[in-house]
């Protein structure tokens, strides 16, 4: 990371758990995380990809793999995590995917789907992770939603439903939470340029018709989707909960 971006010393030896840390905005997270000094587990299903940014941090990230949408190898892998690395106090629930969809073709089949690999781990994670940071005293649980929603965005109706959900979701566990010392916070991205979003729907109109809704004229790295993740991580943020903290360059 740049010398010129924030340190936290609070992320020192502390121990972050990320779904979905594989790729895109995710594997920032986890490098972020670990130039942080913190102690990094992640989980995703891409076995290639994890291995590639194991690699890229000189080992010093911890990885279980596990397809999301089974919640007892969710729990399994970190459960893992936890023997690894001890228990977390900070949880990003960073995985999703936003394949786009014809509302009309939906089936029930698809749209139970689609809310089990965007907002149904969510929750879970939660539940799983949650009873290590009331042990601790305390922790921040960062929930990734999506401006999508916010600019009523069409064509993927299933995927804007979930993250529209996450947004209760983050304020009604900050609530539970709360007396424990837990903030709960949603991160709202834009379109962040990840590698996916480039091969798949970045078109030169594409990005013109982007950069005029936007108050900013560059296009967001994912970089910077971390950099707000990890001050909502630290105790920078102590008095931070119950709010969506938006990374988005002014889109409307």
């Amino acid at each position: 990371m740049d010398n010129k971006f924030a340190h936290y010393p609070s992320l020192k030896s502390k121990t972050v758990f990320i779904t979905g840390g594989a790729s895109g905005i995710g594997a920032d997270m986890v490098r972020a995380f670990a130039q942080q000094g913190a102690k990094v587990g992640f989980v995703d299903l891409d076995v290639a990809a994890s291995n590639a940014l194991i690699e890229d941090t000189e080992g010093t990230v911890a990885f279980e793999q596990c397809d999301l949408r089974d919640i007892e190898q969710l729990k399994t892998a970190l459960t893992a995590l936890s023997d690894k690395l001890g228990f977390a106090t900070v949880l990003v629930n960073n995985a999703a995917r936003d394949d786009r969809h014809d509302w009309q073709k939906v089936t029930p089949e698809y749209w139970d789907e689609r809310q089990a690999t965007n907002l149904r781990h969510q929750f879970f994670t939660i539940q799983a992770v949650a009873p290590g940071m009331i042990e601790a005293g305390g922790g921040s649980i960062i929930n990734m939603g999506s401006n999508s929603w916010w600019e009523a965005g069409g064509n993927m109706p299933s995927y804007t439903t979930a993250k529209a959900a996450v947004h209760g979701l983050t304020r009604t566990m900050a609530r539970d939470l709360g007396d424990h010392r837990i903030r709960v916070n949603t991160v709202v991205p834009g379109w962040i340029m990840t590698e996916r979003q480039k091969q798949l729907w970045v078109t030169d109109e594409s990005i013109e018709n982007h950069r005029a809704r936007q108050c900013l004229p560059d296009l967001i790295d994912p970089i910077y989707v971390a950099r707000m993740v990890l001050f909502l991580a630290s105790d920078d943020s102590a008095m931070c909960t119950a709010n969506n903290y938006m990374v988005e360059a002014g889109s409307i």
